[in-house]
């Protein structure tokens, strides 16, 4: 990504904490294990920054490089998510009528193949990604679950099919020995948190389905290739972005334990409340968020 005065000024918004898009996250307040109900980190800031669109038909939009603002997939989703959970917590029927905003929105502009053209504005070789397949599918499962409109539940699957799709056949999938890696962008290493996102798609349409076959087997196996690539995800101080070895920003380490949390309470394996919980330990030291806080930024430069 270039060294442009935008990407600067966003980046460092990201890297001090003050970035609309990336608001703090701790673990989702309203989500269960069996059930379909909130989702999996709290994305209720999303909505708290900007509560005027609360009472207006307006859904968030995302600022680009050129200065334009457009939809962007997954900032829909989100603030979509957040709505529901805030909808959930104090009963704000202005929060329920935003979250089906956003899922209209979604069904609306989702192509014939079941995919978001979620970076076009960045990436217009590469638009499609497995993080907007699987939260789109999420958001989808919901409204299905509240409202019983069986085009929602027919949407989530031709999302999470998209997702599935080799990335030589146009999908958002790597297959390394038949497991699924879920690839937030096709064209970079894969992304910790995108592939936790997808999958947590693929998690709720077998939650609401009841599915013990295709579906079942692929959230399995990805589930089983994330569990063997954990160990490339950390350092001895600080966890990593992706694959290609970059450090998390503080604000997506911070994520990451919140996504642990999720994981384990999801799947109650040990694997995710370890590294949780060394994660957790590394944020506390002052000399690990300085250390961290340093290699990003120059990895920030050198990109």
């Amino acid at each position: 990504m270039a060294l442009t005065r935008y990407n600067m000024k966003r980046w460092l918004l990201m890297l001090q904490g003050k970035s609309l898009f990336h608001v703090n996250q701790e673990i989702g307040k309203c989500f269960t294990k069996t059930g379909l109900t909130g989702y999996y980190n709290d994305l209720t800031e999303k909505v708290t920054h900007e509560p005027d669109l609360l009472d207006s038909d307006q859904l968030p939009l995302h600022p680009t490089a050129s200065g334009e603002k457009v939809y962007f997939p997954v900032a829909v989703f989100q603030y979509g998510f957040g709505a529901y959970d805030l909808y959930l917590q104090n009963g704000d029927e202005r929060c329920l009528k935003k979250f089906l905003e956003c899922a209209k929105w979604a069904i609306d502009n989702q192509e014939p193949s079941g995919a978001w053209n979620n970076f076009f504005f960045s990436y217009p070789q590469a638009p499609y990604g497995a993080m907007a397949q699987g939260e789109g599918a999420s958001i989808m499962l919901r409204v299905y679950k509240r409202t019983g409109e069986e085009r929602y539940l027919h949407a989530a699957k031709r999302a999470l099919d998209f997702m599935l799709k080799p990335l030589d056949q146009g999908g958002t999938c790597v297959y390394e020995q038949g497991m699924p890696v879920l690839m937030e962008y096709t064209h970079l290493p894969a992304v910790m948190n995108g592939w936790i996102y997808a999958w947590l798609g693929l998690y709720d349409y077998v939650v609401v389905t009841g599915d013990n076959g295709y579906y079942k087997e692929m959230m399995d196996k990805s589930l089983e290739a994330l569990e063997q690539r954990m160990p490339l995800f950390t350092t001895n101080y600080w966890s990593k972005y992706d694959l290609a070895k970059r450090i998390a920003s503080p604000f997506y380490h911070h994520m990451h334990i919140a996504l642990m949390q999720a994981m384990y309470q999801l799947t109650g394996h040990q694997i995710f409340n370890e590294y949780g919980q060394r994660w957790q330990h590394y944020e506390q030291r002052r000399l690990n968020r300085y250390r961290a806080f340093c290699m990003k930024v120059w990895q920030k430069i050198w990109e």
